[in-house]
């Protein structure tokens, strides 16, 4: 079939679908989005409960590096490499419209992924100690430290198994359309953990341990959440080992470079982690309450781009449609600014009081809310490039170009690295209180290399040309930002200190007010200067 180049001018169906498309994404969006905020705010209640009984340091830090590792080989086995690689292949065969053969392709791949975690899974069991050493080598003066991380590494990696299969399952719902129950597993996790918190923790000598085994239990839940309504699609897996069914062995060939390219925002964790282990005791927990707050914009806004855009435009890709795949590239790349620069200045501007609602109770002192706001502002920055690497990466992998991203992410992770050692040493070596935020600010300008070197790609390549309206559009939310940051310090210096404020309940309801004046402003400046919601449709 004819297609048109990329910028040729498009027939009125060919407009018209894609519009409509748009409108599917925007609910779909919606829709993830709506689920991921229930998951975010059981994430708080979650990260409140776990801050004000355990604090920081000791065997909770342990805890945190036994969670980072398999949480980090999720991202290469679940919603990560596997998934990227894993849905063009589906949806190729999806448009072919042979239900045999997508039915094969399914039972094969459950049973390689299958096959392949459970080795890992095996051998990440058995060497815990050594990669406990690899993951915390500042902790080489503290054994009883590094045996309770290899003790809980031991608990946490059969967790990889169960996410994994369940990622599966979700790919193959939302390549059907089906977002809702697979953005709801998260809700459960978090649910979990809470339960874990106040049922099991008491019930260990080293409390944290609890919460490994709620890691372990919380992946159960959710494989069996999604994996009765893969039946009432028909295709519910039969395990069957397929190293040499050729679709699979596609999907293999497309994760090996995705292995680095979709992980590296982990990878960037995990270094930072490493670093942090060396600093002052803590750091490694305050770089983890601040990724949690982290999360929550990228979680609620990026995440559910990123999920809802990549079946989209393999779609788009598999059927040849340029102008479709362009239409709705666009449209995933303004969104993600429309989200993204907002929430970067947000976290920014409230960094501390955001901190001291969420977390300053019981063990988590006032020194620990200010080292982990410390971080929480430097990580903020890189918020946008975040929410544009949700978009920018799926328009390759959706094309089956795994290795654009790849050579991205090995720029970014080596300049991670150089960053983190050239910010974070001179503060280490002076003794200077928040030397971790040297590492979250490495991390924030890898993430925004990493944004960078994509959208070049991207343009070089000519696979993305930008449509008419990008200068008014960035106006527009260049206004809003200055709005909305003025109303936000404005507001934040009239309450005051936070920390002084008494009671979660008096801190939650002063903060709502500092992030509704804001959001309002925000939403009525983009008003104000022409932006309309049928302007994020079509």
């Amino acid at each position: 079939m004819s297609t048109p180049e990329p910028g040729a001018d498009s027939t009125p169906s060919t407009r018209t679908g894609a519009s409509s498309g748009r409108r599917g994404l925007l609910r779909s969006t919606a829709v993830f989005s709506g689920m991921t905020l229930l998951s975010r705010i059981a994430g708080f209640a979650r990260d409140m409960l776990q801050a004000t009984l355990f604090g920081t340091g000791g065997a909770m830090s342990a805890f945190i590096v036994a969670y980072r590792v398999p949480n980090f080989l999720r991202r290469v086995f679940a919603e990560g490499s596997m998934a990227m690689a894993f849905v063009p292949v589906l949806n190729e065969i999806k448009e072919r419209g042979d239900r045999a053969a997508l039915k094969s392709f399914v039972d094969h791949m459950a049973g390689a992924l299958c096959a392949v975690v459970l080795m890992v899974c095996a051998l990440g069991m058995l060497a815990a100690p050594w990669i406990a050493r690899l993951f915390a080598p500042g902790w080489a003066e503290q054994p009883e430290l590094l045996a309770q991380t290899a003790q809980m590494l031991r608990i946490t990696f059969p967790y990889l198994l169960f996410i994994s299969m369940m990622s599966l399952a979700a790919s193959i719902l939302n390549s059907h359309g089906r977002f809702g129950l697979p953005a709801f597993t998260p809700v459960l996790h978090n649910l979990t953990m809470i339960a874990a918190m106040v049922w099991l923790a008491p019930r260990f000598d080293v409390p944290p341990e609890g919460l490994a085994w709620g890691v372990l239990i919380a992946g159960v839940l959710q494989l069996a959440l999604l994996w009765p309504s893969l039946g009432r699609l028909g295709l519910r897996p039969r395990l069957r080992p397929g190293f040499s069914h050729p679709e699979v062995r596609k999907v293999g060939r497309l994760m090996l470079p995705t292995l680095f390219s979709s992980s590296v925002a982990q990878i960037n964790l995990i270094v930072g982690t490493a670093f942090a282990s060396m600093l002052a005791a803590g750091s490694v927990d305050w770089l983890y309450y601040s990724d949690r707050l982290i999360e929550f914009p990228l979680g609620l806004f990026g995440v559910a781009l990123g999920t809802v855009i990549l079946p989209h435009l393999s779609r788009r890709h598999a059927a040849e449609d340029v102008a479709g795949y362009n239409a709705s590239l666009d449209w995933g790349l303004r969104m993600a600014l429309l989200a993204g620069v907002p929430a970067g200045l947000g976290l920014l501007l409230l960094a501390e009081p955001i901190t001291a609602t969420v977390f300053n109770y019981g063990q988590f002192t006032a020194f620990d809310t200010r080292m982990a706001a410390v971080s929480l502002s430097a990580m903020s920055l890189g918020v946008p490039a975040f929410m544009l690497t949700k978009v920018l990466a799926p328009a390759f992998f959706a094309r089956q170009d795994t290795k654009t991203p790849m050579r991205a992410a090995i720029w970014t992770v080596v300049a991670n690295i150089v960053l983190t050692v050239a910010i974070t040493t001179p503060l280490w070596l002076g003794a200077v209180d928040g030397a971790h935020g040297g590492i979250a600010l490495a991390t924030a300008l890898a993430g925004m290399l990493n944004a960078v070197l994509l959208w070049r790609a991207l343009r070089r390549s000519g696979l993305y040309r930008p449509e008419a309206g990008w200068a008014r559009f960035l106006l527009q939310m260049g206004a809003a930002s200055l709005v909305m940051s003025a109303v936000v310090l404005a507001v934040r210096y009239g309450i005051g200190a936070w920390t002084a404020i008494d009671g979660p309940l008096a801190r939650i309801g002063w903060l709502g007010v500092s992030i509704a004046a804001g959001a309002v402003c925000y939403l009525l400046t983009l008003a104000l200067f022409g932006l309309r919601p049928r302007h994020l449709r079509h």
